[in-house]
C-alpha cells in the first residue's frame, strides 16, 4: 500500500536534494532547456488526450498522496514548480523565457514556443497530439504512451480474480495490451527517454551542434538517476504485484543503469551512421568530444599541451576531435559482468572505431556498425540478467579500476562516472545491501565528486580523479 504523502517517494529520496543541487544545476540539464521524452523510435503513434484525462480526484488528481493502491497525487507531483519531479511540466513554459528567445533568434526559427525544432521534445509528440494542448508540456502520455488506446482499460473496474495482487497484475497486463508502455522494462524505458534526452531521427528531437552553439545546454543523461528524480510513485507491494507479478519485486537499478548506458551508446552510433552524422561539409560535432575543441588557444614559443592522452582512443592524432565516448566508458566497466567474451569484443571494436574516425567517414560508419552490434548484444545481456547489491559494489570497483579510470580525461566521461557511482550507491540502498543512514553518511564525498564537474570550463582530469577516487573509497568502505 502507499505511504503518507509526507514520506519521500521511492527508496531513494535521501539523495534527491543533492542530486537536484549538484546534478541538475551543475550540468544544466533539467531546469532550463532539458529535452524530455516524447515518442520512442518506431512507434506508430496514437491519440493524445491531455493531462485533464488523468486529473480526476478519483484518479491521479488528489491534493494528498493518500490513495489505497497508488498515491493519486501524481498530477501534483508532475507540476511541482521547482523540483526535478516537475521538470517535464515546465518543458513548454521554458520556451517562453528570455534564454529560449535568444536561442531562437540565433537560429532564425521565430517563436520557439511554436517552432517544430523545439516542440518535438518540449511538448507531447507534435504529430500525434490529438486534443492535448502544447502548453501542457511533456505530459503523462509522453512517457506512458498516448492514452487514446488504453484509457478505457485503465478506467475499468476490478474483475473476478479472488487475489487482490493477481487482480492488479491482470489489469496492468490489459493496459499493456491496449497500448500502455511497459516502462518497468529497462529496454522500453530507455528507448522512450533517449529520444529526447539523447536524440532521435524525428523532427525536433535532436540537439545539433548548431543548436548548442546558439545557446542550448549540452545534453547529459543517465537513465536510472533521472528516473529516480522523476518518480511520482512508490515501489511497495502493490507496485511489485502490478508491474512484476510479485509483492516483493522491485526495480533493478543496476540493470536500469547498465541498459541505459548501452541504449545511449546504441542510439549515438545509429544516428552517427545516418544523415544526422554530417552537417553540410562537416561532421556533426554533436557526436564529438566538446572539450577537445573548446579549449584555450595558445600562441607562444613554448608549446602547451592542452589535452590528456587517453589509452582507449588509439590512432587519434593531435588536433583531431575524438568521438564522445562517455557511455562507452561506462559500458566497458559493466561489460564483463554480462559477458567476458562481449567485453573483449567491445574493447577491440571500440579501438577499431576510434582508429577509423581518423581515416574517413565510410570507414568510421562501417566500424560504428560493427560496434553497434556488440552494444546491442550487451544490452540484451544486461536486460536478461538480475543484479544484486553485491553486483553494484563490483560495478563501482570496475568504474574506479585503472583500466577505466585512466580514460577519465574529458569532462563528459567524468560527469557520467559521477552519476554512475551515485546511482549504483542508490542501488545498494534499494537492494538492502547498505542502509540509508550509511549512504547519507558519505554524501559529502559524492558531493565533492559532483563539485569537480560543476564547471566544464574549470574541469581538470587530475582534480577529478582525486575527488572521484575519494568518493569511490568511501563507497567501498561500506562493504
Amino acid at each position: 500500500m502507499t505511504t503518507h504523502a509526507g514520506i519521500g517517494r521511492g527508496d531513494r529520496s535521501w539523495a534527491a536534494v543533492a542530486a537536484l543541487a549538484l546534478l541538475l544545476a551543475m550540468l544544466a540539464i533539467a531546469a532550463t532547456l532539458s529535452a524530455p521524452p516524447a515518442r520512442s523510435q518506431g512507434e506508430s503513434g496514437g491519440r493524445f488526450l491531455g493531462v485533464a484525462s488523468c486529473a480526476g480526484s478519483t484518479c491521479h488528481g488528489r491534493m494528498e498522496g493518500d490513495g489505497v493502491v497508488v498515491r493519486q497525487d501524481e498530477l501534483m507531483r508532475w507540476q511541482e514548480p521547482s523540483t526535478p519531479g516537475g521538470a517535464h511540466s515546465r518543458a513548454w513554459a521554458v520556451l517562453n523565457t528570455s534564454r529560449s528567445q535568444f536561442i531562437a533568434r540565433n537560429l532564425g526559427i521565430g517563436d520557439p514556443a511554436r517552432a517544430s525544432m523545439c516542440l518535438g521534445c518540449h511538448s507531447d509528440a507534435a504529430t500525434s497530439r490529438g486534443t492535448a494542448p502544447i502548453e501542457d508540456g511533456v505530459t503523462c502520455e509522453s512517457c506512458h504512451g498516448p492514452a487514446g488506446g488504453w484509457i478505457a482499460s485503465h478506467y475499468a473496474g476490478v474483475g473476478d480474480n479472488p487475489s487482490p495482487g493477481g487482480e492488479m497484475r491482470e489489469k496492468h497486463l490489459a493496459n499493456l495490451r491496449a497500448g500502455l508502455r511497459r516502462l518497468e522494462d529497462p529496454v522500453v524505458r530507455a528507448g522512450v527517454c533517449v529520444d529526447c534526452h539523447f536524440g532521435a531521427a524525428g523532427e525536433g528531437q535532436f540537439v545539433t551542434h548548431r543548436i548548442m552553439a546558439a545557446g542550448h545546454p549540452r545534453i547529459s543523461f543517465e537513465l536510472d538517476l533521472f528516473s529516480s528524480l522523476q518518480a511520482h510513485h512508490q515501489e511497495d507491494a502493490d507496485y511489485g504485484w502490478r508491474k512484476f507479478g510479485a509483492a516483493g519485486a522491485r526495480t533493478d537499478h543496476v540493470q536500469m543503469w547498465a541498459v541505459g548506458q548501452a541504449t545511449a551508446l546504441e542510439r549515438s552510433l545509429a544516428l552517427f551512421q545516418s544523415k544526422r552524422g554530417t552537417e553540410g561539409m562537416f561532421p556533426e560535432f554533436y557526436f564529438l568530444d566538446c572539450h577537445s575543441c573548446h579549449r584555450r588557444i595558445y600562441d607562444q614559443a613554448k608549446p602547451v599541451k592542452t589535452s590528456v592522452d587517453n589509452p582507449a582512443r588509439p590512432g587519434i592524432p593531435e588536433g583531431m576531435p575524438p568521438y564522445n565516448d562517455e557511455n562507452l566508458i561506462m559500458l566497458s566497466a559493466a561489460a564483463r559482468m554480462a559477458s567476458p567474451a562481449l567485453a573483449e569484443q567491445l574493447g577491440a571494436r571500440s579501438a577499431a572505431f576510434h582508429r577509423a574516425i581518423a581515416t574517413d567517414r565510410p570507414a568510421a560508419v562501417r566500424a560504428a556498425a560493427d560496434l553497434a552490434q556488440t552494444v546491442a548484444a550487451l544490452k540484451s545481456a544486461f536486460a536478461a540478467r538480475a543484479f544484486s547489491g553485491t553486483d553494484a559494489f563490483a560495478m563501482v570497483d570496475a568504474i574506479a579500476g585503472k583500466a577505466v579510470n585512466d580514460r577519465f580525461t574529458d569532462y563528459a566521461g567524468s560527469s557520467q562516472a559521477v552519476m554512475g557511482v551515485d546511482t549504483l550507491l542508490n542501488a545498494m540502498v534499494s537492494s538492502g545491501r547498505i542502509t540509508i543512514g550509511a549512504a547519507a553518511g558519505i554524501r559529502a564525498d559524492i558531493d565533492r565528486a559532483y563539485a569537480s564537474v560543476k564547471d566544464p570550463n574549470a574541469y581538470k582530469p587530475s582534480d577529478f580523479q582525486a575527488s572521484f577516487g575519494s568518493a569511490v573509497r568511501a563507497i567501498q568502505a561500506l562493504r
